[in-house]
């Protein structure tokens, strides 16, 4: 049994998820010492965080509780702690909920720490200390402020545009449109209740940002933010309402930024590759780019929608994301900018993953002729004019599939290649989502 996908522990709320709540709290209490925690809006927040608190006392450690706040915020101020936890499922869907793990400097867990984890939360290894060395829990106060106050000493300028925030009902309800108002921004909030609940799909994909996109046209907003359900994501609509695709969003921070030596993911644009910058490139998963950002590197992206800013934090924070898309509106119209990043074609999709397993299709694969493959996420395979990358979804029961080539008719093509080939080796009707 495997409990960590690339972002932490995720599952459907239940009696097994408060489990191994207490039993991630305890064995985290014995390992550090003194612990922050935080969670999102979701209705089941409260049970989980409370699971996970009972399982840091239980080890003798100390533990603060920040109450609802954005991930990116406890990651910022676990710099103070031993280790951070948010409670979150990010962009899933409200029935599910999470666990998230922080070291001091924002990034999360890396693989010998969730593995450490993993062995003590399924085995059962991890004893409660003895009565005399359990502490109380405390409140943490100004969480919020202290992020705020951090992020506004990086833009001391107003930035005075008119700008629509979706936060999704989510965490960022709480943040995002009173830091943006601080800057001067003319705030228009959508799903700014911190309820838990949204009109619409917590993630911040297109199909899920109709209302925004509206808005943004109806108000004359020179651009439009969403978040998911913890804010560590920030995707964005210019100034006509269009949605910004991920891999333009990431070229468009790194203007702005002037940065020089990034970290993205294998399933970004190869656009990247053509601005002139140092470009390393980690298995998909916000977790492995904040990994390879410590070793050095002026920013990070993945084109879900987390961006990294290492002045500030190795966490992806959207809320900073949000202020940093909005500098650029306030220089020039967001659409100008939008078309003036070059674009090659580029399809994304997933299919139902059961029955599939990736050993079994590499092979169907090889049948395309790439010119190399590669492993370390999944299975990609490079040609002369693209890519095609099939790997399993890493919080969701799911395989992805990404094509990029430089004519819209030889991505169709790779990807509905790829489709007939994985349709034949499950023998089920596979559709994409």
């Amino acid at each position: 049994m495997n409990l960590f996908g690339s972002s932490g522990i995720r599952a459907l709320f239940n009696k097994d998820l408060l489990n191994i709540a207490f039993r991630a709290g305890l064995a985290v209490g014995a390992d550090y010492p003194n612990v922050v925690i935080g969670r999102d809006t979701r209705t089941s927040g409260d049970a989980m965080k409370h699971a996970v608190i009972s399982g840091l006392l239980a080890a003798g450690a100390r533990c603060q509780d920040a109450g609802i706040i954005p991930t990116p915020t406890l990651a910022y101020i676990a710099r103070e702690f031993d280790a951070g936890i948010e409670i979150t499922a990010s962009h899933n869907p409200p029935e599910y909920n999470g666990i998230k793990f922080f070291n001091p400097d924002g990034s999360s867990f890396d693989l010998a720490q969730q593995q450490r984890l993993e062995k003590q939360i399924l085995s059962d290894s991890v004893d409660v200390a003895d009565w005399h060395l359990v502490h109380y829990a405390e409140r943490y106060i100004g969480a919020m402020d202290n992020h705020i106050n951090a992020i506004l000493a990086h833009f001391p300028r107003k930035l005075n545009v008119k700008v629509v925030v979706d936060a999704g009902g989510g965490a960022g309800s709480i943040i995002t449109p009173r830091l943006l108002e601080k800057l001067g921004c003319e705030v228009i909030a959508l799903n700014c209740s911190p309820s838990g609940f949204s009109t619409h799909a917590i993630e911040p994909a297109a199909a899920n940002l109709g209302e925004l996109m509206k808005t943004v046209k109806e108000t004359g907003a020179a651009l439009g933010i969403a978040h998911d359900g913890d804010a560590d994501r920030m995707m964005a609509v210019d100034d006509l309402g269009r949605f910004i695709t991920g891999d333009v969003l990431l070229a468009l921070l790194v203007r702005v930024l002037v940065a020089k030596d990034i970290v993205t993911t294998l399933d970004a644009s190869l656009m990247i590759d053509e601005m002139g910058l140092k470009v390393r490139r980690t298995r998909i998963g916000d977790s492995f780019v904040s990994e390879e950002l410590r070793h050095g590197g002026d920013f990070g992206g993945e084109t879900a929608g987390a961006w990294i800013f290492p002045k500030i934090s190795l966490c992806p924070d959207g809320i900073y994301a949000a202020v940093v898309i909005c500098a650029l509106a306030a220089e020039q119209k967001l659409s100008v900018a939008v078309d003036a990043v070059p674009v090659y074609p580029l399809i994304r999709g997933s299919i139902e993953s059961k029955g599939l397993a990736m050993s079994q299709v590499e092979a169907k694969l090889k049948s395309l002729k790439p010119l190399s493959i590669l492993n370390a996420d999944g299975v990609k395979l490079n040609f002369s004019d693209g890519w095609l990358l099939v790997r399993p979804s890493g919080t969701e029961p799911k395989i992805r599939i990404t094509a990029e080539a430089k004519t819209e008719k030889r991505a169709r093509e790779l990807y509905d290649n790829c489709l007939t080939l994985l349709n034949e080796k499950v023998n089920v009707g596979v559709k994409p989502n």
